[in-house]
């Protein structure tokens, strides 16, 4: 692949840095907007935006502004590990929804945050600090906790090691305190955060394991702080995750590895 006129940078990372400067929340931009959010001189995002208009990854409307094209969705969906898992989880979301009419939202590990991959919304529910495609932190969501909690060791060390963003008064930032949530939740496979991440909001979300005993991702509901208790909620979202769990092939018998 030939490189691009910056120094250690090739037309391919240019590429991909056009296509992930898109976002849930930043949807559709112009040239002037993608310049400034990938950094990019404006004539090098135009002729690579117009090339990637023409590959069909991406589409422009007749204002000129580009918005993610119908051929990247469609390769996204090819992705094996999170359609499978969307498609196991969706009967357990769709029940969970039904019962309690709040967020429901399944999450998956990407570097060094929670990616929301599917969501149910309740008419109830509070806006949320993050939409299908949205990264959620580790250690303010109860869906990264889950999360942070099976990953291995030295991920776990080296997390904590960074300063943590505190969100809220509520939010965890003192890695002991966080050591031993996460210890907690490897041991009940399960994890609930109190108005971490958006005041008023609680959540509780339970792991969900693959066939081989990593826990592939987690189910979690998030719900208006006193509509339901979170210990009431809990054991439904535990049991939905055992329930997903299965369909993917793990059993009882198979341990929980973190490598």
């Amino acid at each position: 692949m030939p490189r691009s006129n910056e120094p250690g940078r090739t037309v391919a990372s240019r590429l991909v840095e056009i296509l992930f400067s898109f976002t849930p929340n930043r949807r559709e931009m112009s040239l002037a907007e993608l310049s400034r959010v990938t950094g990019l001189p404006h004539p090098t995002v135009r002729r690579l935006a117009l090339e990637l208009v023409d590959a069909g990854l991406l589409e422009r409307n007749e204002a000129g502004s580009f918005t993610v094209g119908l051929k990247l969705w469609r390769l996204a969906t090819l992705a094996p590990n999170t359609e499978s898992l969307r498609a196991v989880a969706n009967p357990f979301m769709e029940d969970l929804f039904t019962a309690v009419n709040q967020h429901v939202q399944l999450v998956v590990l990407e570097q060094h945050d929670a990616v929301v991959i599917d969501r149910r919304s309740g008419t109830r529910g509070l806006e949320l600090a993050s939409q299908v495609g949205g990264r959620l932190p580790l250690h303010a969501s109860a869906g990264g906790k889950v999360l942070l909690a099976h990953s291995s060791e030295e991920f776990i060390e080296d997390y904590l090691a960074h300063k943590l963003a505190r969100y809220t008064a509520s939010t965890v930032t003192d890695p002991a305190v966080l050591r031993r949530e996460l210890a907690d939740c490897r041991r009940f496979g399960v994890a609930t955060v109190r108005g971490e991440l958006t005041r008023n909001l609680d959540s509780a979300a339970a792991r969900i394991i693959g066939q081989d005993g990593r826990v592939q991702a987690a189910i979690s509901v998030i719900l208006r702080a006193g509509v339901v208790q979170l210990p009431v909620i809990q054991p439904s979202v535990h049991a939905s995750g055992l329930g997903i769990s299965r369909l993917l092939g793990w059993s009882p018998d198979t341990p929980i590895r973190r490598d």
